[in-house]
């Protein structure tokens, strides 16, 4: 069984492609299912952020072009288009890549603790899907045990960095005091939960939590004094964001160039600060153009988060150490699998010899024969039949000169000085 993932990230490939290539909650089970009915394909996760696509397989008989055609024909794009963008990685690289991921060392935010979270999401998804298996199982399991030592064992999450952080961060510099300004936050999951956490600390002076669920706007919203809509009141409460920050895993931009225009209007183009973390974008990239509004994607932050780095690089360098330390232990549980139907073969081959002689005493036992010359039988004939193949192949080894097989045979049979001389 081999290991391979292919995808695509903030480093790579720019927003407009990244958004074409995401998998929502409501196409991800029927993307995981068509992808493990590819031939070949035994096991599949998906794991699709803001920042990146990434697709693990456990394989028999795949590459990267066929997962790469499959990518293509999912979403409807020419494979021409994409590949250009995308990389892969195969079993000691993949293997590698995941823990390095899931350890934030590749995020666009250095050790930036949501992506755990996201790879855990990703192979639940998976496992109830029923395409992970025993591979990618070990795998993952092995993946947040290391994550989890990362983070326990270096400084790398000490540092309150983020995308959420540098989006209040960036509103921080437009806004000197936050007390005055209203946010309206479009979304309820962890990344808008941390910007509405940080725009709270930072003394933020009302917060609007829109969201599809109401119920979860309101969850939200209740843990900060803030008020709750759906996304259908956007339009009637636009004009009261000074703040707009969207993250939403919308397949539509949810904030259109209209409804700003409107909003503009109604604040007599008094500015809005607007950060659109989400992928594909909830605000529509027309927006942009419009005067009194600045707007920033996920793209864009990345200035903001580098000055804020510079504390956790140290910490990285300890976190590859520790990655590197257990790609290794991964690879040699998958390398010892190699020789677990050679160790049951020969285990059957010995308990069927063990059985035939058995018997044989058996027989001689019945026959009048007493219990100490079948036991004796019995010994003779195992102790001869057991070390006989073996025997022959170390002699043959020897006559031909071949010290590599005599090295092999000392180490595997433990047979020390003393015995040989």
């Amino acid at each position: 069984m081999a290991l391979i993932t292919l995808g695509l990230n903030h480093k790579t490939a720019p927003i407009g492609i990244r958004e074409r290539l995401t998998f929502g909650p409501d196409i991800i089970v029927a993307a995981l299912r068509s992808l493990s009915e590819r031939p070949g394909i035994d096991e599949a996760v998906i794991l699709s952020t803001c920042n990146r696509t990434e697709i693990y397989c456990a394989h028999t008989r795949s590459d990267r072009e066929q997962i790469c055609a499959w990518l293509g024909e999912f979403h409807g794009l020419e494979q021409e288009t994409i590949s250009p963008f995308l990389y892969s990685h195969q079993d000691q690289e993949c293997v590698r890549h995941l823990l390095k991921v899931a350890s934030g060392l590749d995020s666009m935010v250095l050790g930036e603790p949501q992506i755990l979270g996201q790879v855990k999401q990703a192979f639940q998804t998976a496992n109830d899907a029923s395409t992970s298996g025993k591979f990618l199982g070990r795998l993952f399991q092995h993946t947040f045990s290391v994550a989890k030592q990362v983070r326990t064992d270096t400084a790398i999450g000490h540092s309150p960095v983020s995308v959420a952080f540098a989006a209040v961060s960036l509103a921080r510099q437009i806004f000197s005091d936050l007390s005055q300004q209203t946010a309206l936050l479009i979304g309820a999951g962890e990344t808008i939960e941390l910007a509405a956490r940080h725009l709270h600390q930072h003394g933020v002076g009302r917060i609007i939590v829109a969201n599809r669920t109401l119920e979860k706007a309101h969850q939200l919203a209740g843990q900060f004094d803030g008020y709750a809509i759906g996304l259908t009141e956007i339009p009637n409460h636009l004009a009261e964001a000074d703040i707009v920050i969207s993250s939403t895993a919308s397949p539509l931009p949810v904030v259109g160039k209209g409804t700003v225009e409107s909003a503009l209007k109604k604040r007599k183009h008094q500015p809005i600060f607007m950060v659109d973390i989400a992928v594909p974008r909830d605000i529509e990239s027309e927006v942009s153009e419009l005067n009194d509004v600045y707007l920033y994607t996920v793209d864009d932050l990345q200035e903001v988060i580098q000055e804020n780095l510079r504390s956790r690089q140290e910490a990285a360098e300890q976190a590859v150490e520790i990655v590197d330390l257990h790609v290794d232990e991964f690879m040699g549980w998958l390398r010892s699998l190699d020789a677990v139907g050679m160790i049951q073969d020969y285990r059957r081959q010995a308990e069927q010899m063990r059985d035939d002689v058995l018997e044989r005493a058996l027989k001689q036992m019945q026959s009048g024969k007493s219990h100490e010359e079948s036991l004796g039988f019995l010994a003779h004939t195992l102790t001869h039949k057991l070390p006989h193949t073996p025997s022959t192949q170390i002699r043959q080894a020897g006559f031909e000169g071949q010290s590599e097989i005599l090295e092999a045979a000392n180490t595997l049979f433990q047979i020390s000085e003393k015995t040989t001389q």
